[in-house]
């Protein structure tokens, strides 16, 4: 059982990563500050999440020493092609519709920082959509906020419940938050 010995600062804005925290009952704060989420062209998937949540880290660095400081980055890649929010509704459709039918992989990033030290690991899952026709795309893109999550969908959402055939890993994960992984790390630290 994680006892809490120190607070936690969660440093996202994600209301998704904000209930799985509370549902892990821990006690948190959420702390923002804005960072630089660009990265080198030459990064796999993986270590994208892993840069942008440690870059993420980086600025927190200072409250790292008397709280662990919890950041995290989650994207899509769908063929070797990173998909993050998407930039409007045209996107976000055009998005869906690489989606559709097909077999996509979501990365998330996290980092935790205590003391100065930072932890940093990744979970990867595999989502699977069944072929969504045009009127279903622009449906879920009209009715529930999809340029606020990489891929252009929330698995939680609507489109979670019709379109995601199975998937091959952690669902947390896809939610944005692995918390499976993220209990293992707080016992280690």
């Amino acid at each position: 059982m994680y006892k809490q010995n120190l607070p936690i600062i969660l440093a996202s804005k994600s209301p998704r990563r904000q209930e799985l925290m509370k549902s892990m009952d821990l006690d948190f704060k959420v702390m923002l500050k804005d960072v630089d989420e660009s990265y080198p062209d030459d990064l796999q998937p993986s270590e994208i999440a892993v840069h942008i949540a440690e870059k993420k880290a980086a600025a927190f660095l200072n409250d790292s020493e008397a709280a662990i400081v919890i950041t995290a980055d989650t994207i899509v890649a769908y063929n070797s092609e990173i998909l993050g929010k998407p930039a409007d509704e045209h996107d976000a459709i055009a998005m869906l519709k690489k989606l559709s039918g097909s077999k996509h992989q979501v990365y998330t990033g996290v980092s935790l920082s205590c003391r100065g030290n930072t932890v940093s690991f990744y979970d990867l899952t595999e989502v699977y959509f069944r072929a969504l026709s045009d009127e279903q795309i622009h449906y879920y893109v009209e009715n529930y906020n999809a340029l606020d999550k990489a891929g252009a969908y929330g698995i939680q959402d609507w489109i979670g419940m019709v379109a995601v055939e199975k998937i091959e890993g952690s669902y947390t994960n896809v939610m944005g938050l692995p918390t499976e992984k993220l209990y293992q790390a707080l016992l280690a630290i």
